[in-house]
């Protein structure tokens, strides 16, 4: 009995594309799937564009198609499918981030006699409602007075803050927000390492309102917008290179809603410092300073917090393309095998985990785990191959249902794909994950086609000076649903329109058709 998804260690042969008989016969079967995805590729708009494509059907091993197979390119997300299959095989489903309050100091009375510890190991849902948690907890213990500091220990990993190859004027953006073992997230999509500067209008003449959400100290907003009487909202907010200053200029009309910008904070770990010395204070908890130290060994837990399990996490890991997350989990992957948080270390557990799933990591380079770095590139076979092996895990359950699903209007279930192949057979059948940055576009995943079969696909695009062309994506993965086996017929390339993505709140200007819609809060 065939399997539907197979495990093949090695490289993808690349069979050769079909031609037509020439006794003028139509073609049919793959055949005709492969006339329909070269017409596809022969849009004008690739020309001088690397285009990777791959078509694997998991029963037979076979390749359906490929062009590019074997080309290395510039992933962007889909750098992601690496690092989730990876942090699914090294730390497991239920792997979970703990974060502690801890001290070596005697509790007398209402007063601890010495330091407090916070200490993180990386988790990126931790909201300001947790960090008040942690505080309630403490307060619960009787304790009202800290005679020592509130030291936070971000030691679980290393001191780089940025990926290698990440672009400095990405640096204000929340997308490129830092890594480090204590953060804060400013909502639940867990953008963690960012804070959301709210702008609410006024009177007409006055400037509006601007607070940050959570509170916090380390950005330092200076609002230099106005309330105008009628209009459409134009405001814009910046952030100082390498600095905490926050610049908020333009206009917004009175009676209108607030405009949301999510910037990220340059320190992760003062800021999640602040926070939780915010939330002591809360609950009338004094402390003598802040710092930075490593808890002393020995120290005594005294509130602790656990993370949603990993397989929960890849939600909105991988249906909003999250950054942060990945990193994260390839930091926590070089600190669980290698004794290292480090992009060095974990970038070294990930080749090793997917040499065990199958892929020649040794035909890939990925030094960070985003895909955000132009420094990354992977090939087309390798991530076809991945998807296939994937399904065969134990964790295939979580690793495909994290994926975005074509034309599911939900966020937490259709994701970057919401929006993409409506009411087309695409549409709810699609798992795949996006991935874009200025001039690369890429779609992988699964879709079952007519006849029931699934299959698997990789389509990576680079360097194209046009908008990114999604629209071919979609026609790809469009045409693999419609595949009906040994007597599919050419259709033709159908046009798969791509809905103009509109931001809810204005802010920041960037050029939004090259990020992921999740990064700009447009799906």
């Amino acid at each position: 009995m065939r399997r539907r998804w197979g495990f093949v260690v090695g490289l993808a042969v690349a069979l050769p594309l079909a031609v037509v008989p020439s006794t003028g016969a139509a073609p049919t079967g793959v055949d005709a799937l492969k006339v329909d995805l070269d017409d596809i590729l022969a849009d004008p708009r690739l020309g001088g564009v690397q285009a990777g494509v791959v078509v694997r059907d998991p029963a037979t091993d076979e390749i359906l198609y490929s062009r590019q197979a074997t080309d290395r390119a510039t992933p962007a997300s889909n750098a992601k499918l690496f690092t989730a299959a990876a942090a699914l095989e090294v730390l497991g489903p239920d792997y979970r981030f703990r974060t502690q309050v801890l001290s070596d100091a005697a509790q007398q009375g209402a007063t601890l006699d010495g330091d407090l510890y916070l200490r993180g190991t990386g988790d990126p849902t931790m909201l300001a409602a947790d960090y008040d948690a942690l505080a309630a907890r403490l307060a619960e213990q009787g304790v009202r007075e800290v005679r020592g500091r509130l030291l936070a220990d971000d030691t679980w990993f290393d001191d780089v803050p940025l990926g290698s190859g990440w672009a400095w004027d990405d640096e204000p953006y929340y997308y490129s927000a830092p890594v480090s073992a204590l953060t804060v997230a400013p909502n639940t999509d867990f953008d963690a390492g960012s804070a959301i500067v709210r702008v609410t209008p006024t009177a007409p003449g006055q400037p509006p309102d601007v607070a940050l959400d959570p509170a916090t100290g380390v950005l330092d907003v200076d609002n230099r917008a106005s309330t105008v009487a009628e209009g459409e909202p134009d405001v814009t907010v910046t952030r100082d290179h390498r600095s905490g200053r926050v610049v908020v200029t333009g206009t917004v009309p009175a009676g209108a809603d607030p405009v949301q910008e999510w910037i990220a904070v340059p320190d992760a770990t003062a800021y999640a410092t602040d926070v939780f010395a915010r939330a002591l204070a809360a609950h009338g908890i004094t402390v003598s300073g802040t710092g930075e130290a490593a808890a002393p060994q020995g120290a005594r837990e005294l509130a602790a917090r656990d993370s949603m399990p990993l397989r929960e996490l890849l939600v909105p890991f991988l249906k909003l393309s999250n950054n942060g997350h990945a990193e994260v989990l390839v930091k926590a992957m070089g600190r669980e095998r290698a004794g290292e948080g480090s992009w060095e270390a974990g970038t070294g557990v990930v080749a090793d985990a997917l040499r065990g799933l199958g892929v020649d990591s040794d035909a890939l380079r990925l030094v960070d785990g985003s895909g955000l770095s132009r420094m990354d590139g992977v090939t087309p076979d390798q991530l076809a191959l991945l998807l296939d092996n994937a399904a065969q895990r134990p964790w295939a359950q979580p690793f495909t249902d994290a994926l975005p699903v074509a034309g599911v209007a939900g966020r937490m279930v259709g994701g970057t794909l919401r929006n993409r192949m409506t009411d087309t057979p695409a549409a709810g059948n699609v798992h795949a994950k996006t991935g874009s940055l200025t001039g690369v576009t890429s779609l992988s995943g699964y879709v079952t086609a007519a006849d029931g079969r699934g299959l698997v696909f990789s389509v990576v695009l680079n360097d194209f000076l046009s908008d990114a062309p999604q629209d071919l994506e979609d026609a790809i993965a469009v045409r693999l649903a419609q595949h009906t086996g040994a007597d599919d017929q050419p259709r033709g390339h159908a046009r798969i329109p791509q809905p103009r993505s509109v931001r809810d709140d204005p802010g920041t200007p960037r050029d939004e058709g090259a990020l992921e819609c999740s990064w700009t809060k447009s799906c």
